[in-house]
């Protein structure tokens, strides 16, 4: 089974391609702004180090959050459409768990984060098991504060990955039986290890499913009701 996995969640985009869970390819680049003009050339690179053709790939792996949202929808939107064109099926993958397998450990509880701006952070508690790890909470979208709240309150001895730089040293400071580690940013070719997974069980993403996981409303919004009422965009002048 050859898998293209696409990660444009987080500052770091990538691409991998594999057999199965056997990495052919992979690109990276690490630019808060770069997501969109990365893809293409990074999968075109790809294919060819693997001597791929596009219609060689049977599964594309995305991605879907949470993270900012310009990344996020970079990373769908070009899953969606190779998957459209070549006719392949898609899995859909979280960011927070693929950090958390990445950074799987024997026995700490793993709270994987990822910076959602604003001042705050995406969480969600993870417990190892044999093989990978099984989420042990819901996924949600809190400030440092209750984030080291929620950690606290858990009472385990503690592993945080991710983006955990963002986090205000008095915080970390404040957290006891915690240790910080790696991966800081979700990688295509972890994607690739769980789209397999998935696919090898038959779950994959019905177009409902592939959605962005924001967790929260966008920064900007338009204000349809103003629109609909006066005819115009906000803003525009007669």
């Amino acid at each position: 089974m050859k898998i293209l996995a696409i990660e444009t969640a987080t500052p770091a985009s990538s691409v991998a391609i594999g057999t199965g869970t056997t990495l052919e390819a992979m690109s990276l680049q690490v630019n808060r702004r770069g997501h969109v003009g990365f893809l293409v050339p990074a999968i075109d690179f790809c294919f060819r180090q693997a001597g791929w053709a596009p219609t060689d790939v049977d599964v594309v792996a995305v991605d879907i959050g949470p993270g900012p949202f310009t990344g996020i929808r970079a990373g769908i939107s070009t899953a969606q459409a190779i998957a459209a064109a070549i006719g392949a099926p898609l899995v859909t993958v979280g960011s927070l768990t693929a950090l958390a397998l990445r950074a799987a450990t024997g026995r700490r509880r793993i709270w994987p984060v990822v910076d959602v701006r604003r001042g705050q952070v995406a969480t969600c508690p993870y417990r190892p098991v044999p093989g990978g790890v099984v989420r042990d909470g819901m996924p949600e979208v809190v400030t440092p504060e209750e984030f080291a709240a929620l950690v606290d309150s858990g009472g385990d001895d503690a592993l945080v990955v991710g983006d955990w730089q963002v986090l205000p040293e008095s915080v970390l400071r404040g957290l006891h039986r915690v240790k910080t580690g790696r991966p800081r940013y979700p990688s295509a070719d972890v994607l690739l290890e769980i789209a397999a997974l998935k696919a090898g069980a038959d779950e994959f993403a019905g177009p409902e499913d592939v959605r962005p996981l924001y967790l929260r409303e966008p920064d900007a919004q338009i204000n349809w009701t103003d629109i609909r009422e006066e005819g115009v965009w906000p803003g525009a002048t007669s």
